[in-house]
């Protein structure tokens, strides 16, 4: 089970990886007409942010993922997310984890600092749909822009496998 998470949170990061290194600098910074603030970069950045946070505090067993670093060189340069998206899927492959192994995270927007209990299993799952969610955010980004994006970029796997269903049915 912990090795499928984990592949499926590498399979989103290297569709980033591949993406980032498409893209020019232009439709990377910038808001399509209409769209403010939405820009690749910013929502890729968060994304990673969310990743390290996880990484970060597995050593310790407690998560924030408000604490983020909100790092702009990130969402401004194509260069260093590339690097940062190659140093998060080497650390997710080379970690050993424990699927059931216990985690504090501190609830969103919590200025009491309140934790509540999750697991590896659990915090790996919500990671990979944050990530589905904000690429798909990325993909009507990328279409106002005028890229060219694959239809099933930022669309999750049970919505995919529904729509393969349903196209079955129908035929």
């Amino acid at each position: 089970m912990i090795r499928e998470l984990i592949d499926s949170n590498v399979t989103w990061l290297r569709q980033a990886y591949v993406l980032v290194n498409e893209l020019d600098d232009t439709t990377f910074l910038t808001s399509p007409n209409g769209f403010v603030p939405h820009r690749v970069g910013s929502h890729l950045r968060h994304v990673l942010e969310f990743y390290e946070c996880f990484l970060q505090g597995l050593e310790s067993g407690r998560i924030d993922y408000d604490r983020r670093r909100r790092d702009v060189t990130v969402e401004n340069s194509r260069r260093v997310a590339a690097a940062r998206i190659a140093a998060i899927i080497c650390s997710l492959e080379r970690t050993t984890l424990n699927a059931h192994r216990m985690l504090a995270v501190r609830m969103e927007n919590d200025e009491d600092g309140v934790y509540i209990h999750s697991s590896i299993g659990r915090e790996l799952q919500a990671l990979s749909s944050h990530t589905i969610h904000h690429f798909a955010l990325i993909g009507v980004t990328l279409r106002l822009h005028g890229f060219p994006i694959d239809p099933e970029f930022g669309m999750s796997p049970s919505t995919l496998r529904y729509h393969a269903a349903t196209s079955q049915k129908a035929a």
